[in-house]
């Protein structure tokens, strides 16, 4: 009786048995496959729905049927953890691209839990489809289920790297995982290059995928973890939510959340912000209210009329979920065994994923082809030989006599001889000869395509390739988090303590700078300004001190000033010069500043060079916490030098350029791509060695364009004129041409109402103003108001606008 009874050490036993637990655990249900990035109980919910013709071109089904079928058919768990795995796959805010819809309650970001299965119905999105296509043609291994009345896929054909698209959270039995989603054309156009280039470096496929794209959104800093986790499979990133202001009645400004941090609660979070407010930890606030609707995500944090806003924004990222960090731990199953893996070795194993589907599937159709092939021959051979099959078939005492007096009378094979016997009388038409070869000729190419995919890796590839293709051209969208080089450092005490004041900046042409209280500045005249002799105002502004001072140079550089930083210096004084501040180069001089309070996503910068080069950057990428010394903003080439920088809230805008010789071009700024901060841009226009840039400017809602040449000729001209070309032509001649003496252009501005234009030669001065000057045409040079005899010739030309 005790014979099978085993003396063993307890220690001995439970060490086996968890060791095995362990390894279902982590191999079959929290780690997600490297190749279509699902865990077991997707992987079943969304096979079990396909097989039942639970798909997107059909209606919705109760999800308690589904959960049902998965769990009697795959997956013997509850029906709980089934179904929540379910709901989680068709929830917007924490899929990238949902794989599945659900109508019905699915939940919702602030953590209320989705309606019971019996009351939501459910069918596969449209792109699992294509986590699904080809699965009946052998293209991955089945196993059977847990009792043997079924077999299921051990892996989807997954035509999209899902494991990146989507991300993947987990926790087994002594490993985690935590893949955050991705950009699907960006995830694509990387497998790409993997496949042209295998050598490909993770700095090379940064230039593809960005960094993470949140389907909640947020803005992500770090770039170098970002890296650092694409390369070991570990790094940290914070992302932090989309913050802006709204000015309101009666002064006051509001705080307004438009995007959270991925998974973050915004129910708790709203009510953190609220129990702040409370407690008074930070003064200010007088409300917190959610106002989200169907239009889209808006959390409301009413401030005082004197609060400090930056100062509670920094308080919040800070001490609540407005920031959060998140930390990369890249581990899937991969042969079978968790592996922590790098951005490149998830593609490599995903490409080799993909060539077994592709083999496997060719593989199937070969085989499928050459069996109709064969068939098609025995029709075609049978039909030129009818009337003896007819004899053959008729002088036969049943169907199987019949196949076997075929097969010896005219040697066709078993299956060829079953085909002639079933076959209908009208199929014996000309029409259907002509039907057979037709199939014949199209089987042939199929399978001569085929063979050449089965042994030539190259024509494989580019089967993949074009697939992904056409995965990226249907289901491709917009990224919708944006990326951060630099994690901010948030200095709380300091920020908080900047009172909110009213002030005047201004900065000059030779770069002096100062703010000015606006008591100091009312108590002036404009004219009154403390200014060098030969200098003048480039930007005069009233803002205030939570703002910043962003001052674009020449040299495609720019310089981060907060205004508070700035000393507060007398109208009537001298500013600070910006060399006090920054190591700029000798003849590096500021064109342009303005003064930022938000840097967001919709206002862009563009920025032109005077031999011909264009740039648009959304301002967002301009801000930035390293602030010690001026920032590229644009790369420059050849001693090429910036004569524009502006910005623009709308990409229905024009932009027009003048060059020095009296070249004009105008044309939309949609043209322009955006991109990144040190790019060089893009050809603006085609200009000629002996010419340059003087002027480009976006039009909105001038009315005229001015130019001046160095002999004194002033010329005004509707803008309306200006026809609208294409970017890089070499544009249209503004000037009649005087070979003796040729009109050069000193410079250009483009004017709404009226203007004092300042015409200064070597030993003397003249001012004027535009509405003085009669409306010219197209290809005229304009009026002499001054002599260029007597006057000298026109070397600088300034536009006073701040008079």
């Amino acid at each position: 009786m005790t014979d099978h009874i085993q003396q063993l050490q307890l220690e001995d036993v439970i060490g086996d048995r968890f060791g095995r637990y362990s390894k279902y655990v982590i191999q079959d249900r929290a780690i997600p496959d490297v190749r279509d990035g699902l865990k077991p109980v997707q992987r079943r919910i969304l096979y079990a729905m396909y097989k039942e013709g639970n798909t997107f071109e059909k209606g919705y089904r109760k999800s308690a049927k589904t959960v049902g079928n998965v769990i009697g058919n795959y997956h013997p768990h509850g029906d709980t953890s089934v179904y929540d795995a379910m709901v989680r796959l068709s929830q917007e805010w924490k899929m990238r691209e949902e794989l599945i819809t659900i109508h019905g309650n699915k939940g919702s970001v602030d953590g209320d839990p989705p309606a019971a299965m019996r009351y939501t119905e459910a069918r596969l999105s449209e792109i699992s489809n294509e986590m699904l296509r080809d699965i009946r043609k052998n293209t991955v291994q089945f196993i059977n289920n847990f009792d043997d009345t079924e077999v299921e896929p051990v892996v989807l054909p997954a035509k999209f790297p899902n494991l990146l698209v989507n991300g993947t959270t987990g926790i087994s039995a002594g490993y985690a995982t935590e893949i955050p989603p991705h950009n699907l054309e960006e995830v694509i156009d990387a497998t790409l290059k993997i496949i042209d280039k295998p050598t490909v470096k993770i700095d090379e496929l940064m230039t593809i995928i960005q960094g993470p794209d949140f389907p909640t959104g947020g803005i992500i800093q770090g770039v170098s973890e970002i890296r650092k986790a694409y390369e070991t499979g570990r790094g940290k990133i914070i992302v932090r939510s989309k913050v802006r202001t709204e000015d309101v009645r009666g002064g006051k400004t509001h705080i307004i959340i438009d995007e959270l941090p991925f998974e973050v609660n915004k129910a708790n979070l709203v009510k953190k912000v609220d129990e702040i407010r409370a407690d008074r930890k930070v003064d200010g606030i007088i409300e917190v209210r959610d106002e989200t609707d169907r239009d889209g995500q808006r959390v409301v944090i009413e401030t005082r009329k004197d609060a400090n806003v930056e100062g509670i924004i920094n308080f919040l990222y800070k001490k609540t979920d407005l920031q959060v960090s998140y930390n990369f731990n890249m581990v899937a199953i991969s042969d079978r065994a968790p592996k922590l893996l790098g951005l490149k070795e998830i593609l490599e194993a995903y490409v080799r994923h993909q060539k077994e589907v592709v083999r496997n599937r060719s593989e199937y159709e070969l085989e499928e082809a050459e069996k109709r092939m064969h068939i098609i021959e025995g029709l075609m051979k049978a039909l030129s030989i009818l009337d003896e099959v007819i004899r053959v078939i008729r002088e036969s005492e049943n169907k199987r006599n019949a196949k076997d007096n075929l097969v010896d009378a005219f040697s066709f094979t078993e299956a060829q001889a079953e085909a002639i016997v079933t076959l209908q009388l009208y199929r014996l038409t000309n029409t259907d000869i002509v039907e057979l070869e037709t199939e014949h000729n199209e089987l042939e190419y199929t399978i001569n395509q085929l063979r050449e995919i089965l042994g030539n890796e190259k024509k494989l590839l580019s089967v993949i390739k074009k697939e992904l293709r056409d995965i990226r051209k249907k289901y491709a969208s917009g990224r919708r988090s944006v990326i951060e080089d630099e994690i901010q450092t948030i200095e709380l005490e300091k920020e908080v303590l900047i009172p909110k004041e009213e002030v005047m900046v201004s900065v000059t042409r030779d770069g002096y700078i100062k703010r000015t209280s606006m008591r100091s500045f009312n108590a002036s005249t404009i004219e009154e300004i403390g200014i060098k002799q030969e200098d003048r105002l480039i930007m005069l502004e009233e803002g205030h001190t939570l703002q910043h001072c962003l001052v674009f140079t020449n040299y495609g550089n720019y310089m981060i000033i907060p205004v508070h930083e700035l000393q507060d210096i007398k109208w009537k004084d001298n500013g600070q010069h910006l060399s006090s501040r920054f190591n700029l180069k000798t003849d590096e001089m500021p064109l342009t500043a303005f003064l930022v309070g938000e840097y967001d996503t919709k206002t862009t910068v563009v920025m032109v060079t005077e031999r011909g080069q264009i740039k648009l950057t959304g301002l967002d990428a301009y801000e930035a916490t390293r602030i010690k010394r001026p920032i590229a903003g644009m790369g420059l080439k050849n001693n090429d030098r910036v004569v524009s920088v502006e910005l623009s809230d709308a990409k229905e805008e024009d932009v027009l350029l003048v060059t020095r010789k009296g070249m004009t071009l105008r044309y939309p700024v949609s043209e322009v791509n955006n991109t990144g901060l040190k790019a060089q841009g893009v050809r603006a226009m085609n200009v000629k060695d002996d010419d340059r840039i003087i002027m480009a400017g976006l039009v909105s809602d001038q009315d005229y364009l001015i130019t001046v040449s160095q002999r004194g000729s002033v010329k005004r001209t509707e803008l309306s004129l200006f026809e609208e070309g294409a970017r890089a032509q070499v544009g249209n001649m503004l000037l009649k041409e005087i070979k003796s003496k040729p009109h050069r252009l000193v410079n250009a501005r483009l004017v709404k109402d009226d203007i004092d234009i300042l015409l200064k030669s070597a030993s003397s001065e003249f001012r004027t103003n535009a509405k003085s000057i009669r409306m010219s045409g197209k290809y005229s040079n304009g009026s002499f108001i001054v002599d260029e005899n007597s006057f000298g010739e026109v070397n600088e030309v300034m536009f006073e606008a701040f008079t």
